[in-house]
């Protein structure tokens, strides 16, 4: 057991005893890291705040058989524009929540992180309506999973009429019964996001494309890690 030195985001708290809380953290070199942060409810303590989900945080913590526990706390960065904007702040608890799920404890993955704090930064500097949609089909691409979008993925068929998550990418007409019908909107919008004009989407205001890609990226997450995203039913954008 020993101190220990870590950057990352707050995902998430919870309440443990009377003034207490177990605090989930993305980090850069450890992966989710889950800590006691103790006294953290009372009004004088030293760095309550700065534990808050959404945090970008420099820690310093002790090991522990099954919790570790911080032991000191600063803030990196904040994201103030974030929490004073509710759609905003609900886009990122959706982002914080992805994060929560896919995250393992202990996995040396500091590209979740990278990527988690383009989209909060994204989110601070200022409206984004498309950054969770892109943050998932981002995240699952950087887990393995990166849709067939070039051709229907049962027969090679190049008019596409449909997206189904079983067989991994779109369909033609002819092969898409049952399957997710997609727009050719929905579908330049998803292959611009997985194909490199990330920037260019993040600047593009709301549009029915941009609900039925995040649609299909809510759906392919929640498959992924068989869990489904309380969050994401505050993002209706129907």
């Amino acid at each position: 057991m020993a101190l220990y030195r870590e950057r990352g985001v707050v995902l998430r708290t919870i309440k443990l005893g009377e003034s207490d809380r177990i605090v989930s953290i993305a980090t850069e070199g450890r992966g989710k890291v889950r800590a006691v942060a103790k006294g953290v409810r009372k009004t004088k303590s030293r760095f309550g705040a700065r534990l808050e989900p959404l945090s970008h945080v420099s820690l310093q913590l002790y090991e522990g058989r099954e919790l570790d526990t911080v032991t000191q706390a600063e803030t990196v960065e904040s994201f103030r524009a974030v929490r004073e904007d509710l759609d905003r702040l609900t886009q990122a608890t959706a982002v914080l929540e992805a994060v929560d799920h896919l995250l393992q404890e202990g996995e040396d993955n500091p590209r979740v992180l990278q990527m988690l704090l383009g989209a909060l930064r994204t989110l601070d500097a200022g409206p984004a309506p498309l950054v969770v949609p892109a943050f998932f089909w981002k995240l699952l691409a950087q887990e393995g999973f990166r849709p067939l979008l070039d051709a229907c993925a049962s027969c090679g068929a190049p008019e596409i009429a449909a997206f189904d998550l079983e067989v991994g990418g779109v369909l033609c007409r002819s092969c898409s019964s049952g399957a997710t019908r997609l727009t050719a909107g929905g579908l330049a919008l998803l292959r611009r996001i997985l194909g490199g004009d990330l920037v260019t989407v993040l600047a593009e205001p709301a549009s029915s494309a941009g609900f039925e890609v995040e649609q299909l990226a809510t759906r392919a997450f929640e498959i992924h890690v068989e869990r489904r995203l309380r969050s994401m039913h505050l993002l209706d954008r129907s």
